[in-house]
């Protein structure tokens, strides 16, 4: 006989509970003014802006890249020439862990998981033709990401931009790569040294550029809950703050520069929960626990990205769907920015057709639906409210483990965020086995022999091509100038100076970038997680 219905839990896809029927009862302790406050006030837990996207639309930064730069700068021009308002760059592993191309570690991942970037010449083809002081880039990359950065700043000064007109971010947040991803290069310490480097250069030479994005994406990618990525995230940043002012920082200069990414699950009332509450508790973050006092110093800016793990193999064209509710939870949460995920992305990297269906959806969710009209149009939502008080009351709670534990870097050697993270994938899974949570096209309404799909396969001459590049880099530059920067980074690497300057030296004498973590390495070293 078929189990009642009935008879299941209903809780969010994180596993919280929900009862039948939210009425006035469930929100007696809110409070308009402290609690919520209009569009555009404090404590903004209803958008950043009075007017939202009446005023200006998110920016649609699709995240691109595979093979060679030659190949993804192609792709960026298809995307811009079919309205994508902003780039967004995917690196290949090698590039990610600090590896040339023609390193052993690189073979067989050149140019497959993003794009293959070893040097400045790598970097100027990769924005050939697109003028730099027009268009703002985010560069998802952790551990080498001054160094990518830096090329970045020495193409816009050979396009003749001041890099003060330059817009766009790094992604530059390490911590959750210990947490989650597990992209790291070097220990925790000088990792974050090097962090607190692009804060201070960013406020005196780069003042419009984003140094960081403190990213909760990975986290829930890796099998948290909605409050875990909130809560992990959050304190990421408070742990950011805190060493940028052991600096000597000052908390006004560089604070308005740290933005934040959030993942979009398929669960469309938890989500709006978490971006509410995140900006709500920023918000009496940096004005309680920082005492800052520039305005934009207490305003949480965010980019959100659909959830990659929420995507199924099965029926890749359900994916469509999933995508448009989650692009939909993120716009209806007031998010700065956002990338929709392509529906072979559990396949491959996306085929030029769907990347253009991903970026149409975000068009379609901006012109047609008539969401952008009013500014959070589901607040004073019985249920809504509930939830985001709870969220905010969640997140307050695991702070108080983690300012117990002397912060985030010594909770990461705890292992305790990792353990959290693990134990909340394993309940999930286990409630999808159970068919406590239906996946469509996996564990109900599954169809047999399912008709393939077209994906995008690189070609494995990309491997020899962009080897052979980077001996021709090799065997042209002014070999005495690359050598007089490398030993100058090293030096520098082991004092307390800034570092990016000694990069900026060496990309500009054409120094791969291979070669500066490698000088890196040797005087930070690199690190193993314990196990845990």
């Amino acid at each position: 006989m078929a189990k009642d219905i009935t008879d299941r839990p209903f809780t969010t896809v994180s596993g919280v509970p929900i009862d039948r029927l939210y009425t006035a009862d469930n929100v007696r302790d809110l409070n308009y003014e402290k609690d919520l406050g209009d569009p555009g006030e404090a404590p903004y837990t209803r958008g950043i802006y009075p007017t939202m996207y009446r005023g200006r639309l998110w920016t649609m930064r699709q995240f691109s890249g595979f093979g060679t730069a030659a190949d993804t700068n192609e792709r960026f021009h298809y995307l811009l020439k079919n309205g994508q308002t902003g780039l967004s760059v995917a690196f290949h592993l090698p590039t990610l862990m600090g590896y040339d191309s023609d390193h052993p570690m690189s073979e067989g991942e050149v140019g497959k998981c993003g794009v293959a970037i070893d040097s400045l010449a790598d970097m100027e083809m990769l924005f050939k033709g697109i003028p730099l002081d027009q268009i703002s880039t985010s560069m998802t990359t952790n551990a080498p990401a001054t160094i990518l950065w830096a090329m970045y700043l020495v193409v816009a000064e050979k396009q003749g931009v001041d890099w003060r007109k330059l817009r766009g971010t790094i992604q530059n947040d390490i911590l959750k790569e210990y947490i989650a991803q597990k992209t790291y290069i070097f220990p925790p310490k000088p990792s974050m040294k090097l962090i607190v480097d692009t804060f201070e250069f960013g406020t005196q030479h780069v003042p419009q550029w984003n140094t960081i994005s403190i990213s909760g994406y990975h986290i829930r990618e890796a099998g948290s809950t909605a409050l875990q990525e909130l809560a992990f995230t959050l304190y990421d940043g408070i742990e950011y703050v805190e060493w940028a002012l052991r600096r000597g920082l000052d908390v006004d200069d560089f604070a308005p520069r740290l933005s934040f990414f959030f993942n979009a699950h398929n669960d469309l009332f938890e989500e709006l929960a978490k971006y509410r509450a995140a900006r709500k508790i920023w918000y009496k973050v940096m004005t309680e626990r920082f005492h800052c006092k520039n305005p934009k110093s207490a305003v949480l800016r965010f980019h959100t990205q659909t959830a990659g793990c929420s995507l199924t193999a099965q029926q890749p064209y359900n994916n469509i769907v999933r995508v448009a509710i989650q692009g939909l939870a993120a716009v209806l949460g007031g998010t700065q920015s956002l990338h929709t995920n392509s529906l072979d992305e559990t396949l491959a990297l996306p085929t030029e057709h769907a990347a253009r269906i991903a970026l149409r959806t975000q068009q379609i969710l901006a012109h047609e639906t008539g969401i952008t009209n009013t500014a959070d149009p589901l607040g004073g939502s019985y249920f809504l409210e509930r939830l985001t008080l709870d969220m905010e009351k969640g997140c307050w709670a695991y702070f108080d483990r983690l300012d117990a534990m002397g912060g985030m870097v010594a909770a990461i050697e705890k292992s305790f965020p990792q353990r959290e993270i693990q134990d909340a994938s394993y309940e999930y899974q286990r409630a999808i086995e159970r068919k406590e949570k239906i996946i469509v096209g996996v564990n109900d309404f599954v169809m047999e022999n399912e008709p393939p799909i077209d994906v995008l396969l690189i070609d494995e001459s990309v491997e020899a091509t962009q080897i052979d590049r980077l001996r021709e880099l090799r065997a042209g530059r002014d070999q005495g100038q690359v050598k007089k920067t490398l030993k100058a980074l090293r030096e520098a690497a082991a004092t307390d100076l800034n570092m990016m300057p000694y990069i900026v030296d060496c990309v500009r004498a054409y120094a791969t970038l291979g070669e500066i973590c490698d000088e890196l390495r040797a005087v930070y070293g690199t690190y193993e997680e314990p196990a845990f």
